[in-house]
């Protein structure tokens, strides 16, 4: 409101909605109570009911789905203020985590295990990182219904337990371990999204593709060789199987999945990105496309409906004038 507001300001982002649809009883009660997307035989015979063309009924739909969309300057707010606190947490977990001995040696994460000693910093990281996570799983569903809605909800449900658990179990060590590197790719992603609701197109393409980078080096190489390493083989090793070993790795197994699936998707991006030439569309977020000449054109059958739908973010975002943007 006092920070990330004025800056959206100051680079040009104005605080206005879309094309608000016209009232119309008949076509909001069918919009609350049945469908927010209509088949062709209910517009038909909508139609015929309010003596108005398809499309016309079609524009008021779209109008209407739209108009329950965060403006431009609302989605630059929330991603400035993801970007501060994911910007913030890693460089406070990078500087404690320098001088942790389990930081150069995993191995230092089992010594003396359960009757490990818990600092005031490792448990200020712990609070913090998982008051933020409980933030998004609640805000997951208020926000715009994305495809990777479920996929965000798993990760979510995976991350609160995990740190929940191993902070109950004092597997902190590890812990922070895992916080830190997934903090790494969340800053340049948030960044990549405040340039393109900034329209910088080339800064929003190699903050992107900065992104992917970091997305796959820590994801599909560091979390794997080097935390689920020694979390199931080191500690196996050093202090043996126990009866939550199971379910601990079971959740870092099912991240590695979800980093997978991410990556796929990311890549994907990037690809088209290399074709077109620019960043087009983060295939993990919805959005329906409009053009001005549609918000323009009257009601006769010169008005074309159109929706697209790409399947990241949000990690959680949104797509705004025509570009990517995800989670």
């Amino acid at each position: 409101r006092f920070i990330a507001k004025p800056c959206a300001i100051n680079l040009g982002i104005q605080d206005s909605g879309p094309h608000r649809a016209q009232p119309n009883a008949i076509l909001e009660k069918v919009f609350t109570s049945i469908t927010k997307s209509p088949d062709g035989k209910r517009l038909e015979g909508l139609s015929k009911q309010l003596d108005w063309d398809v499309r016309k009924i079609q524009r008021w739909f779209r109008h209407r789905r739209n108009q329950d969309k965060p403006t431009t300057l609302t989605k630059f707010c929330e991603s400035m203020w993801r970007f501060t606190f994911y910007l913030s947490i890693f460089f406070y977990g990078i500087r404690f985590l320098w001088t942790a001995p389990w930081f150069w040696d995993t191995r230092q994460c089992w010594y003396n295990y359960p009757f490990q000693p818990l600092t005031s910093r490792l448990y200020y990281y712990y609070i913090l990182e998982l008051a933020f996570y409980w933030s998004l799983m609640f805000s997951q569903f208020t926000d715009i219904k994305r495809k990777d809605f479920l996929i965000m909800f798993v990760h979510h449900l995976a991350t609160i337990g995990l740190i929940t658990f191993s902070y109950m179990n004092n597997m902190v060590r590890v812990g922070t371990l895992v916080l830190c590197l997934h903090d790494a790719s969340d800053c340049p992603l948030e960044a990549a999204k405040l340039a393109n609701y900034a329209k910088y197109q080339r800064l929003c393409d190699a903050f992107f593709m900065l992104f992917g980078v970091v997305f796959i080096v820590t994801r599909l190489g560091i979390y794997p060789f080097w935390i689920l390493n020694t979390t199931l083989f080191e500690s196996w090793e050093l202090i043996g199987p126990y009866p939550s070993w199971w379910l601990f790795n079971g959740l870092l197994v099912t991240l590695q999945v979800l980093h997978i699936i991410w990556s796929y998707l990311i890549i994907r991006t990037a690809s088209k990105a290399l074709v077109r030439g620019k960043v087009s569309k983060d295939d993990r977020s919805d959005v329906e496309s409009s053009s001005e000449e549609e918000d323009v054109t009257s009601n006769s059958t010169k008005g074309i409906f159109s929706t697209s739908s790409n399947g990241s973010n949000r990690l959680n975002g949104h797509v705004a004038g025509g570009q990517w943007t995800g989670e």
